[in-house]
Protein backbone atom coordinates (compact mmCIF):
# COMPACT_ATOMS: atom_id res chain seq x y z
CA UNK A 1 0.00 0.00 0.00
CA UNK A 2 1.43 3.47 -1.09
CA UNK A 3 0.71 6.42 1.15
CA UNK A 4 0.68 9.81 -0.19
CA UNK A 5 1.30 12.74 2.27
CA UNK A 6 0.53 15.86 0.70
CA UNK A 7 2.21 19.28 1.69
CA UNK A 8 2.22 22.80 2.18
CA UNK A 9 5.39 23.72 2.87
CA UNK A 10 6.86 25.62 0.31
CA UNK A 11 3.62 27.82 0.58
CA UNK A 12 4.07 28.65 4.12
CA UNK A 13 8.63 28.73 4.00
CA UNK A 14 8.15 31.17 1.03
CA UNK A 15 4.96 33.46 2.29
CA UNK A 16 7.64 33.38 5.86
CA UNK A 17 10.25 34.73 3.12
CA UNK A 18 12.47 31.65 4.10
CA UNK A 19 15.11 29.79 1.87
CA UNK A 20 15.37 26.37 2.41
CA UNK A 21 18.43 27.09 4.04
CA UNK A 22 16.70 29.34 6.84
CA UNK A 23 14.05 26.88 7.46
CA UNK A 24 15.99 24.11 7.59
CA UNK A 25 18.49 26.04 10.30
CA UNK A 26 15.61 27.11 12.24
CA UNK A 27 13.96 23.44 12.70
CA UNK A 28 17.94 21.55 12.98
CA UNK A 29 17.59 19.64 9.61
CA UNK A 30 19.72 20.19 6.71
CA UNK A 31 18.46 22.23 3.81
CA UNK A 32 18.21 19.29 1.51
CA UNK A 33 15.83 17.82 3.73
CA UNK A 34 13.21 20.79 3.21
CA UNK A 35 13.84 20.17 -0.37
CA UNK A 36 12.74 16.58 -0.20
CA UNK A 37 9.78 16.92 1.73
CA UNK A 38 8.30 20.32 -0.52
CA UNK A 39 8.61 17.73 -3.67
CA UNK A 40 6.92 14.70 -1.71
CA UNK A 41 10.03 12.67 -1.73
CA UNK A 42 10.41 12.58 1.95
CA UNK A 43 7.97 12.49 4.79
CA UNK A 44 8.83 13.98 8.23
CA UNK A 45 8.71 12.65 11.41
CA UNK A 46 6.39 13.79 14.02
CA UNK A 47 9.02 15.61 15.83
CA UNK A 48 9.78 17.51 12.51
CA UNK A 49 6.36 18.14 11.61
CA UNK A 50 5.59 19.84 14.85
CA UNK A 51 8.63 21.87 14.49
CA UNK A 52 7.00 23.31 11.09
CA UNK A 53 3.86 24.11 12.74
CA UNK A 54 5.35 25.37 15.65
CA UNK A 55 7.56 27.61 13.72
CA UNK A 56 4.58 28.85 11.24
CA UNK A 57 2.08 28.61 13.91
CA UNK A 58 -0.26 26.78 12.17
CA UNK A 59 -1.12 23.37 12.61
CA UNK A 60 0.39 20.15 11.89
CA UNK A 61 -2.79 19.21 8.77
CA UNK A 62 -2.47 22.84 7.87
CA UNK A 63 0.97 21.88 6.40
CA UNK A 64 0.34 17.76 5.87
CA UNK A 65 -2.52 15.94 4.59
CA UNK A 66 -3.42 12.24 3.69
CA UNK A 67 -5.57 14.19 1.18
CA UNK A 68 -5.01 16.48 -1.52
CA UNK A 69 -5.18 20.39 0.33
CA UNK A 70 -8.05 22.52 -0.87
CA UNK A 71 -7.10 25.94 -2.16
CA UNK A 72 -5.40 27.48 0.50
CA UNK A 73 -7.76 30.89 0.46
CA UNK A 74 -10.39 29.00 1.26
CA UNK A 75 -8.61 27.56 4.46
CA UNK A 76 -7.92 31.25 5.27
CA UNK A 77 -11.56 32.37 4.62
CA UNK A 78 -12.74 29.24 6.92
CA UNK A 79 -10.44 30.58 9.71
CA UNK A 80 -11.40 33.99 9.73
CA UNK A 81 -15.34 32.92 9.84
CA UNK A 82 -14.29 30.93 12.83
CA UNK A 83 -12.56 33.61 14.49
CA UNK A 84 -15.62 36.01 13.45
CA UNK A 85 -18.08 33.69 15.63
Amino acid sequence: MVINIYNRLKTFRVNANLSRKDLAEKVGVNYQTIGYLERGEYFPSLELALKLAKLFQIRVEDIFSLEEFDNLSNLLKTRNNEEDL
